[in-house]
């Protein structure tokens, strides 16, 4: 069988697996609330630029519903389209064969072949802007031609539409051409820099949403790397956390790869273009954990993206039977963890082993809650608030828009800017939470009202978890916001 149909094959498999674990289990936290939050369109939102926003909202105006196979129907999709620009540059870069291998490592790393590819979140768009960015510019450092540069361009202006990260990426693409003697000279030349104009007039839109906003986007992300007290040990932390993402044994691959293609130099300019779009992402996150704890592991996937055609071509070298065995055991693990992961979801098993442990609870959707606050006469007009964002975000979802949503947290993300609080002032306000103590909630509250009011609890029933309690209390005429 040929690479290209055995590429196709792999598409097909790992889409189908994707779909069957969109219906197997509901929406995670950031997933309800970039749903929830992104069903009313804008150029820009607070944690991220817009593109993953619009996707989702778009298959729900598409297809009418906003349910969980819907909603990542688009990022299953654009991961499909991701396997296959892998293919293409590693096969442009190497051959086919290492173009599949690569392929295949890309899809068998959880952070890539399961989140990305699967969740409603701004990965997916990302990695496939950025590979379509480098498909483009391998072609354009060694064939030429203004439609390259053009391609470039216009999917790094994707890949910032996508997530800011794409920036480091664009950065080490920079230095990479800049350190190349051959591609140096490139630079002398219009087509790379009208191919950074576009991708900046396409980035243009959120530029302006940030200035309309007071710049909340890019403050946001820009103060998560906050310095606190040194970490040394922090570094081997982080490459700790990424192995794991990947899988350790491709985690290893990768990095052999990376440092193999660093020594060999800009001689070996193919190496040398993939380590250089690399480089920023996988080290400046290593480097800013010595001083800030609040680094997250998958923060650095864009880079280890453009070592998988290295190691590709590395593994087109192995024996075909031992390609097997490691493929066959990394994709039976992998398929183990989501079984398992499915079935926590829909069957709670986890509490038989260990009583009071629910992981899965996150990936429930709470739809029940709209039934039981409508068999209490909740008029249309009424205005409800979660107490953060990741719960009024699971709240907003589960009632499908039909009631303005607040959060009452100074931590408020998107809902800051859609909802403010301070637009419902004078208004009575039901706060929902799964949280049990209400006396505490009210007395937490009641500054910033009249009078706060417990009420009965709502009470859901998810099978397998048995009824699930949620706090109400009304609180009489919101009188000041921020607290």
């Amino acid at each position: 069988m040929t690479p290209r149909r055995t590429l196709a094959w792999l598409i097909a498999a790992s889409t189908a697996v994707r779909l069957a674990m969109a219906w197997a289990i509901g929406l995670g936290i950031d997933e309800s609330y970039m749903v929830a939050a992104g069903r009313h369109f804008h150029a820009g939102y607070f944690d991220h630029p817009p593109l993953s926003w619009w996707l989702a909202a778009g298959a729900a105006h598409v297809f009418g519903s906003d349910g969980a196979i819907i909603v990542r129907l688009p990022f299953i999709l654009v991961f499909a389209l991701s396997t296959w620009l892998m293919f293409r540059l590693t096969a442009l870069l190497f051959d086919a064969r290492a173009g599949f291998l690569a392929a295949l490592a890309f899809n068998l790393s959880p952070v890539f072949g399961v989140t990305t590819g699967g969740w409603v979140l701004p990965d997916g768009p990302l990695i496939c802007a950025l590979l379509a960015a480098g498909l483009c510019l391998a072609h354009a450092v060694s064939a030429g031609g203004w439609r390259w540069w053009l391609g470039a361009g216009a999917a790094a202006g994707l890949a910032l539409l996508s997530k800011y990260s794409a920036g480091l990426v664009l950065l080490g693409a920079f230095a990479a051409l800049l350190t190349q003697p051959r591609h140096r000279r490139l630079l002398a030349t219009p087509p790379p820099w009208i191919a950074a104009g576009l991708a900046l007039l396409l980035f243009s839109p959120v530029v302006i949403w940030n200035a309309r906003h007071g710049w909340a986007s890019f403050a946001f992300q820009g103060g998560r790397a906050d310095i606190g007290r040194l970490h040394p040990l922090a570094p081997l932390a982080i490459f700790g956390g990424e192995a794991a993402f990947l899988l350790p044994w491709i985690w290893l691959g990768l990095m052999v790869e990376f440092v193999a293609a660093l020594r060999r130099g800009p001689g070996e300019w193919r190496g040398w273009l993939l380590a250089g779009l690399a480089l920023v992402p996988v080290l400046l996150f290593a480097v800013v954990g010595l001083w800030s704890p609040h680094v997250l592991f998958h923060w650095a996937a864009p880079g280890y993206l453009f070592l998988f055609p290295l190691l590709g071509a590395r593994l087109a070298r192995w024996p075909v039977p031992l390609l097997r065995r490691v493929a066959g055991a990394t994709a039976g693990l992998l398929v183990l963890g989501l079984v398992l992961v499915a079935t926590e979801v829909r069957l709670n098993w986890l509490a038989v082993l260990a009583p009071g442990l629910d992981p899965g609870m996150q990936a429930v959707d709470w739809t029940p809650l709209g039934a039981a606050l409508a068999a209490r006469g909740l008029p249309g007009d009424a205005v409800l608030a979660g107490t953060g964002w990741s719960q009024t975000g699971k709240i907003d979802y589960a009632l499908g828009g039909r009631f303005k949503v607040l959060c009452l947290n100074t931590d408020a993300r998107e809902y800051a800017l859609l909802t403010s609080p301070a637009e419902s002032l004078g208004r009575d306000v039901l706060i929902i939470t799964p949280r049990e103590d209400s006396a505490a909630l009210a007395a937490a509250y009641r500054p910033l009202f009249a009078t706060v009011t417990p009420l009965a609890p709502a009470v859901l029933h998810c099978p397998f978890r048995g009824d699930i309690r949620f706090s109400l209390l009304l609180g009489h005429d919101l009188r000041r916001w921020p607290p």
